[in-house]
């Protein structure tokens, strides 16, 4: 319950610097009379300030007053500086104080004596201002209609639809579905942001793993180009190999040594028959120059001269002939020693027997032969040393593949994509206006409110039948005909919004929390015949009797004094205002 406790008011509109101050606690129907005494005589009931109080109250809950006036227009005009409006209440059991002020701007709040908030420099807290409204749980709008009730409000009938449909909605609890939907629209746009977040994370992971898959395309080309070639390298040194061993070098080899000892052999066996047959040639010569000796000896015997002839008998003959027989055995002796050596080569030839057929060799040379040997083992080691190369390119891939690539992780998009989904069924619960949700709080309310408003209506004598229906819109009929609300009179009207107001009080309260107090301004002077006010009269009585509320009426009717419980007088004098009660003047500092 929301109990209204203590008002002060200090140079606000015709208060003065004097405080002024009003209780709200003590239980009853309080009549707020005039009495302008700057008019002199008993004054007037009129320009004294009694719609001071609750735009007082106004201005401390929501910071403006009740009707369009400029919040430095709400300054005392005299003394133009150091307004201030205080209030003390008190909700479930916790004490509350708001202090506002203009010239110098100031707002504070407390909460059971702590100062919650303070903006003495601009007077207007936007947070603090939701906290106040959402501990008192109406809009100014609403509370303009089921607390303090003027006759400059305009009256709900008369607004538009979209007013009407704002005002109604707020009442039945529509709003705070509404309300409900911005807090749940804020949390759609931390689930979208969320979700952006992990769509930047998955694409920044993808991304990645993009990169590195290309990466590992790249290798994998490489790797193919060195496999490509390590094969070609190896298929060429083969076919070298393949061609080199074409060519059966042991037996290539063998044959050269075969070759080497055939021309050994054929060079001795040459040489021996060179020999030989110089032997034979030289033994033809030997002979014929033995013969030639022997026949020159013959006729030097016969004193014949071996050259010309003729008879020799002296000693050139002897000596000749000596020369001839020693020539002749000289060259008798070479033929015995040729006789041996041919011998000798004979035996020699004999030795080395047939040559045979000389060996067959590709190479020209063993130089040749040898050098394809190595060859052939070297391209034989080559072929293993490229088959034996290390793939490095596998090595990385293998690496990327197991430590640079990440699993891509769905579920917590998922997850965020069915809380999203899931909020925005929600969501579409709370607005829209064929949401079987709305339509089921409208139809549980309306049904509520429209049997409270025909209480008040036949409590207040009004003969017209007021119903709202479930579009919201309101429907006045008398005796099945179909009104406007400017088809009303004067007092009927008043009727109308005096138990309107009484309606909308109840359901409110039905759904939110009681609050102490109600205020009516001037609403049954104008209009009210006195039956009208008589009717208006009980049910504030009993309103206030069975519901503990404290009631202002204010008003001009001096006949209704001795009908309340307590009188509150509001005198104007030199320009300012003061109250009082009618037993004591309450004059707080």
């Amino acid at each position: 319950m929301i109990t209204l406790k203590d008002l002060t008011v200090k140079n606000f509109m015709s208060v003065g610097n004097v405080t002024q101050a009003v209780r709200f606690t003590d239980n009853g129907l309080t009549l707020v009379l005039g009495n302008n005494l700057d008019l002199g005589g008993d004054g007037s009931r009129n320009g004294t300030g009694k719609t001071t109080i609750i735009n007082a109250l106004s201005y401390a809950i929501y910071g403006n007053a009740l009707t369009n006036i400029r919040k430095d227009n709400l300054v005392n005009k005299t003394n133009s500086k150091q307004m201030l409006v205080t209030l003390d209440f008190e909700v479930e059991g916790t004490n509350y104080r708001i202090e506002r002020g203009r010239k110098p701007n100031v707002l504070k709040y407390y909460v059971n004596e702590q100062n919650v908030d303070e903006d003495e420099a601009q007077g207007e807290n936007r947070q603090t201002q939701a906290q106040i409204e959402k501990l008192f749980g109406m809009s100014h709008d609403m509370f303009k209609h089921i607390v303090a009730l003027n006759t400059y409000t305009e009256p709900f009938l008369s607004m538009r639809a979209n007013d009407q449909r704002a005002i109604i909605e707020q009442l039945l609890g529509i709003t705070m579905l509404s309300e409900k939907a911005e807090v749940l629209k804020e949390q759609q746009r931390l689930t979208r942001d969320a979700i952006k977040e992990e769509e930047y994370r998955i694409k920044a992971v993808e991304e990645a793993n993009q990169r590195i898959e290309e990466s590992i395309v790249n290798l994998e080309r490489r790797q193919k180009i060195w496999r490509d070639k390590q094969t070609t390298d190896v298929q060429d040194v083969q076919q070298q190999i393949d061609t080199l061993e074409k060519i059966n070098i042991k037996n290539e080899l063998d044959n050269h040594a075969l070759l080497n000892d055939y021309l050994e052999k054929k060079n001795l066996k040459d040489q021996a028959e060179k020999w030989f047959t110089s032997i034979e040639v030289d033994n033809r010569k030997q002979n014929q120059l033995i013969q030639k000796l022997e026949k020159e000896v013959v006729s030097l015997k016969d004193h014949k001269c071996h050259s010309c002839g003729q008879d020799i008998h002296d000693e050139k003959q002897t000596s000749i002939l000596r020369d001839k027989e020693e020539q002749l055995g000289e060259v008798r002796s070479h033929m015995l020693s040729n006789v041996d050596q041919q011998k000798e080569w004979q035996q020699a030839i004999d030795e080395l027997g047939e040559l045979g057929h000389m060996p067959v060799t590709h190479y020209n040379t063993l130089q040749e032969a040898l050098e394809h040997q190595n060859t052939l083992n070297n391209l034989k080691g080559e072929v293993k040393r490229i088959q034996g190369d290390t793939d490095t390119y596998q090595e990385q891939i293998d690496t990327l593949r197991e430590t640079g690539m990440q699993e891509v992780e769905w579920e917590s998009m998922n997850d965020l994509s069915v809380l999203k989904d899931h909020q925005d069924f929600l969501y579409k619960l709370l607005t829209n206006k064929d949401s079987f949700i709305r339509k089921r709080i409208i139809e549980q309310n309306l049904q509520y409110l429209n049997s409270r408003l025909a209480y008040y209506l036949t409590k207040l004598g009004l003969p017209h039948e007021v119903q709202f229906q479930p579009d919201l819109t309101v429907e006045i009929t008398e005796l099945g005909r179909d009104l406007d609300f400017d088809n009303l009179s004067r007092g009927e009207r008043n009727r109308l919004i005096l138990g309107l107001s009484w309606a909308f009080r109840d359901v409110f309260e039905s759904m939110n929390t009681p609050i102490n107090f109600l205020a009516i301004d001037e609403l049954i002077d104008s209009g009210m015949d006195t039956n009208g006010v008589d009717s208006a009269l009980s049910v504030l009585k009993k309103i206030e009797r069975e519901r503990n509320k404290n009631i202002f009426l204010i008003s001009h009717r001096d006949e209704l004094v001795g009908r309340v419980n307590t009188i509150l007088q509001v005198i104007k004098e030199g320009g300012f205002t003061m109250f009082s009660t009618d037993t004591e003047f309450v004059d707080a500092e």
